[in-house]
């Protein structure tokens, strides 16, 4: 066991952050520690970082651990050391021999003594066993793997903005290979390459790693375990994100049952209570059961968890069905080439999800859509085209000397005071915090204002700039929801891969200065690249992205096309004969999960579980509903893998 939390209470103030909780920390352990802001996630990192004491139980760790904490903090670092110098502050220990082996190289150029021969051989030793010699390399593997270029690594730390600086702390902390590894939200400082590298690195780390994250796709590929902070408790599960998901509400579930049971045996003796309490031959035994009731240990109601009050878009015109078309676009910074000559078009209904590594183009391709950012080509807006823009820089728009509610009252969107208050709690924002100045808050409240103002807008065409990061969970969720319903168009930047996963239909790739687009989902263009690069292994990446938009065409008319004589016709009639029964298994199962949930609500009434003959013939069926579905989503899953198979084989014949 590498750290002991036992029985801890933490108090800030007045406020109980955590109360009687423990966790135990083992080597290999891959945690993911979870909760609504304010909960005291952060808290806790620095509790077992030793920064905060705790008024009550016990932190206990092994001997000669270390501990790694990446967080914001990290940020007073200054320096105009080179960002491999930075980086190389890892490897303490051998700078210092190094150091010590120049130095005596030197005396030994004067005096060659047996006492410095040893000292000589002594240190080369120590230093190759610190794998000095490597320390250089390792370094700059570990900076370019997280988005620096070569040449970038000779550039002076202080010239490198907050978010690639984070990087570089990022990347020395990695090279200390810290028993424990604690990472606060990790992946806001990077974008989609970046986080694949650290998820690819972090697989093969030998220490424990704990990660504080809302992005679910890093959690779910990298957490063995789940730790919930939640009502001043730890409460642990075992497995993804996606499993403790699944198994939270069973266990609400199971709690909720247990506690309506629980008041339906109450009810029954407080009943029998008042009735024979007064009858002498009864009095004695309703005494007696009024003994057990107070000594009864009470099964607490579950609650809903975070509020689940809807986020809605309000569109005030519907726009033509071009929104807008750039015509032979280019544009440079100095000798850096951004867009090439590239050409697209947006048209009504599309939601747009604009991917890829940092520095490539994303935010300033917003701008041209916009039409805010100079460049050669044509830009041509649509028909009735009602924008509103969400960026970090649409911050100084708002009025510093008004408060939150205020400003958006004065944004003239007709929503009354409680509407505009159930937005703000969305955003996080709850009680008194709405009556707070613009000018006292931080720039990520700031960021959560400018994204509510934009909900607003009652605009029929969002571009939205890195909108969920400065966002929990839960509001992510919310404004996935709410762009679902949106009767408009967008087209976003983000590094969220389950946010992007969930709101766009198409993707857009900028590669070598041009426009690549995709015609469908994040899931389905990543399945798409696999499928390229199984067939393709000598396939440079380059070269595929660069055929992307031609080969998903060539995939949605694959088994229409019979003229071109290059599809194998077997496997089209296979093709079809399963997409037919994938129809029907997919009709199954959206028929079993709302018999599912009609059996779900028939067990909360009152009419059903007062009776129990009622009650256990419901659950029977329950029982029943869950193993067809269980069933069906098995075949669900096998099917799209044979219509997945299929779809490659007419691809590649």
């Amino acid at each position: 066991m590498l750290i002991a939390l036992q029985d801890i209470t933490f108090e800030f103030g007045s406020r109980v952050i955590l109360e009687d909780s423990s966790w135990h920390i083992e080597p290999g352990d891959r945690v993911g520690l979870i909760g609504l802001n304010g909960t005291g996630k952060s808290t806790l990192l620095r509790i077992i970082n030793g920064e905060y004491s705790i008024s009550k139980g016990s932190v206990n760790k092994s001997k000669s651990l270390t501990i790694g904490f990446f967080n914001q903090d990290l940020l007073s670092f200054e320096t105009d050391e080179s960002i491999l110098t930075v980086g190389m502050m890892a490897f303490g220990k051998a700078l210092e021999l190094e150091k010590d082996i120049d130095r005596i190289t030197k005396e030994l150029e004067h005096s060659q003594t047996e006492e410095l021969l040893h000292q000589f051989s002594d240190t080369l030793h120590e230093f190759e066993a610190l794998d000095g010699y490597n320390m250089k390399h390792k370094t700059a593997q570990v900076l370019e793997g997280l988005g620096f270029t070569t040449p970038d690594l000779d550039r002076p730390y202080s010239q490198f903005s907050g978010g690639w600086r984070m990087r570089v702390l990022l990347a020395r902390l990695i090279l200390q290979q810290p028993d424990v590894l604690m990472l606060d939200e990790p992946t806001n400082h990077l974008d989609l390459p970046s986080i694949e590298w650290l998820e690819r690195y972090l697989v093969g780390y030998n220490g424990a790693v704990i990660i504080v994250s809302h992005d679910r796709f890093f959690l779910d590929r990298m957490v063995n375990k789940i730790v919930e902070v939640y009502q001043q408790q730890l409460h642990h599960y075992a497995g993804s994100y996606a499993d403790y998901e699944v198994e939270k509400e069973l266990r609400r579930e199971m709690q909720q049952r247990a506690y309506e049971n629980q008041q339906d045996y109450i009810r029954q003796q407080e009943r029998f209570i008042e009735r024979f309490k007064a009858k002498a031959s009864k009095a004695a035994q309703a005494q007696s059961i009024a003994k057990r009731l107070d000594k009864l240990d009470r099964v607490e109601q579950t609650d809903n968890g975070p509020s689940k009050i809807k986020i809605n878009f309000t569109v005030d015109k519907t726009p033509g069905k071009i929104l807008c078309t750039l015509n032979n676009i280019s544009k440079s910074y100095g000798n850096i080439e951004i867009l090439k000559n590239t050409s697209a078009e947006i048209n009504r209904g599309d939601k747009i999800a604009l991917i890829g590594a940092n520095g490539k183009g994303k935010s300033t391709l917003l701008r041209i859509i916009f039409g805010m950012e100079p460049m050669e080509g044509e830009r041509v807006p649509g028909h009735n085209v009602v924008t509103s823009f969400y960026a970090q820089h649409q911050l100084e728009s708002l009025d510093m000397n008004s408060e939150i509610l205020d400003e958006l009252k004065n944004f003239g969107s007709g929503r009354t005071e409680l509407e505009l208050r159930q937005l703000l709690g969305c955003f996080l924002f709850s009680g008194d915090d709405v009556f707070k100045k613009i000018k006292i808050l931080s720039g990520g409240e700031k960021a959560r204002v400018a994204l509510a103002k934009t909900i607003i807008s009652q605009a029929n065409f969002l571009m939205l700039d890195e909108p969920t990061n400065h966002l929990d969970m839960n509001s992510v969720q919310m404004l996935i929801d709410a762009l679902n319903k949106y009767d408009g168009s967008l087209v976003l930047v983000s590094h969220d891969r389950y946010f992007v996963s969930q709101t766009a239909n198409k993707i857009w790739e900028i590669v070598d200065g041009e426009i690549k687009e995709f015609k469908g989902s994040y899931g389905e263009w990543e399945e798409w690249k696999k499928r390229m690069a199984a067939q393709n292994p000598q396939l440079n990446t380059k070269a595929a992205n660069a055929d992307a938009k031609k080969d998903s065409r060539q995939q949605a008319a694959a088994p229409a096309d019979t003229a071109k004589g290059a599809i194998n016709k077997d496997v089209q009639r296979e093709l079809q004969k399963q997409q037919k029964q994938f129809s029907t298994v997919e009709g199954q199962v959206a028929s079993l999960k709302e018999r599912k949930a009609n059996l779900e609500a028939s067990l909360g009434t009152p009419e059903i579980y007062n009776d129990k003959t009622k009650y256990a013939q419901v659950e029977n069926e329950y029982q029943d509903v869950q193993k067809y579905l269980d069933r069906a989503n098995e075949q669900y899953e096998q099917l799209f893998e044979k219509i997945m198979k299929l779809e490659a084989n007419l691809i590649g014949s």
